[in-house]
């Protein structure tokens, strides 16, 4: 049975990179760590691998905007090499900082194929970095077409922390938003401890539509601001001594549907 191998692409100001190699790994995949311009100078090949991660961090120190910098360097350098990725039917992931690259690289929501951007992840509401748990609702267990692979199978609820300072999900105009819906685009929304929609600190950064994470047309392409990686397993919950014990953390589900996702198919 093939092993799914796993890209983590890092650069300067990458620092979730190891704990995604490690979610990935304890999923079922092999996972390697490679720094963007190795790709750059054709050291290495993006279609050595199954499944494209970029973590968490603060890429190129943030300038200019939370993983701007990152997402011309893939949408200049690398973009026919992760268009063709995507058209072979592979994974992508952007988590937090690899979110905010994805959607400014273009490839999110991509609505329309073109790679335009669409949307956009700013300051929170707050002005300040938000560090915290958060409620997330899978939208998939209530919308039975929603494409997303990553989230099959994942309860309603689920809990995980978020830590950034620009998480804002903003689409560019009413249009965008109404197809992210008619789509079925939206994968996870911040709720309250019931699953109710919810302002602040619930929702922490203010974003439209209480947005957490959306997915492209496929479902195969994923970005979300929450951190699997920092929930894999149950003790890392913070009352993991006062509540009922689960077998593993809410994050590690997501890292496991892409990896049988690529034995299945791939």
């Amino acid at each position: 049975m093939i092993i799914p191998k796993v890209l983590i692409l890092r650069t300067a100001g990458t620092n979730c990179d190891k704990e995604t190699a490690y979610a990935f790994k304890l999923a079922g995949a092999s996972a390697e760590l490679v720094h963007i311009n190795r790709f750059i100078k054709r050291e290495k090949d993006l279609s050595e691998y199954q499944i494209l991660a970029i973590p968490g961090g603060f890429t190129y120190g943030d300038d200019i905007a939370s993983g701007k910098i990152l997402a011309n360097e893939i949408k200049n350098k690398l973009g026919e090499d992760v268009r063709n990725f995507i058209d072979d039917g592979k994974l992508v992931i952007g988590i937090c900082n690899g979110f905010q690259v994805l959607v400014k690289a273009g490839l999110l929501p991509d609505l329309n194929g073109s790679q335009s951007i669409q949307a956009t992840l700013t300051i929170n509401d707050s002005a300040r970095f938000e560090d915290r748990w958060v409620y997330l609702k899978n939208q998939k267990s209530k919308i039975k077409n929603q494409k997303c692979i990553w989230t099959n199978n994942i309860p309603e609820i689920i809990y995980l922390p978020v830590a950034h300072g620009e998480g804002k999900f903003v689409p560019r105009d009413k249009g965008v938003l109404d197809k992210l819906k008619e789509n079925n685009r939206i994968v996870f929304q911040y709720v309250d401890e019931k699953g109710n929609l919810a302002g602040y600190p619930h929702n922490p950064n203010g974003s439209v539509e209480n947005i957490a994470g959306i997915c492209d047309n496929t479902g195969r392409i994923f970005g979300l601001m929450p951190h699997p990686e920092r929930h894999i397993f149950s003790h890392q919950h913070p009352r993991w001594t006062r509540e009922k014990p689960k077998a593993e953390g809410d994050g590690l589900a997501i890292f496991r549907n892409g990896v049988e996702y690529i034995k299945d198919n791939l």
